[in-house]
Formats: C-alpha cells, structure tokens, sequence
C-alpha cells in the first residue's frame, strides 16, 4: 500500500494530496457558484429566530428532562463499551457485573417510565 511504510514522505504526500483535493473544491465551487448574493442570503440565522427577537423566551420543560435523560444513558451506554471489547477475557463474572448494570440502566429507565417524563403533553 502506498501510505503503510511509516516513512515521513508518505505521510507530507498524504497532506500534499488532502490539502489539494480541498484546494481544489473550494476553487471548483468558487468557479461554479453563484455570482450574486440575493437577498436574505447573507443574514444571521440562528435557531430559526430572527436575530432581533429576544434571546431567551419560554422554553417547554419536558424538553429538558428527555435532553438530560438522553446525556445520562448516552454516557452510561459508553461503559458497555470496554465489556464488549473484553467479553471473553472477563468470562461469566464480567457477564454479570454488565448484566447488573444494564439492570440499573432499564430500572432508571422504568422510572423515568412511570414519572411520565418520555412524554410530552
């Protein structure tokens, strides 16, 4: 393979090559883009407000507790990841400490289930 021989040059060749291929779609864009601006284009736009509006306006609540719910099981999920890399070395104990986890993970789960907070009426 042209880049595996863990020389300098493959590696400035590399850069050389993805510097020009960005180089190059900014040119063919710059060339084959519009011309004019129209109007509107060139406007903030931020979250679909106007940008003179208020900043800070009244926010559902709900949104909130799923936004935070959906942090706390995205982080907790990422520790499954070194048992599934590990499975086999960790053996059956390693089975059930990830078992006990996934355990604690479905009863916050059943929780937020029955405080009615996956709901948004």
């Amino acid at each position: 393979m042209f880049f595996t021989d863990g020389s300098w040059g493959s590696a400035a060749a590399y850069a050389v090559l993805v510097a020009g291929l960005g180089g190059g779609l900014v040119g063919l864009s710059w060339i084959l883009g519009p011309r004019r601006a129209r109007p509107g284009k060139l406007d903030p736009y931020e979250c679909g407000k106007p940008l003179l509006s208020p900043g800070r306006g009244p926010v559902h609540v709900p949104f909130y507790l799923t936004a935070i719910s959906l942090v706390l099981f995205d982080i907790e999920v990422v520790f499954l990841i070194p048992y599934a890399v590990l499975h086999r070395k960790l053996g059956p104990s390693g089975f059930v400490e990830a078992g006990a986890f996934a355990a604690v993970l479905a009863l916050g789960l059943v929780y937020l289930w029955k405080r009615r907070a996956l709901e948004w009426d």
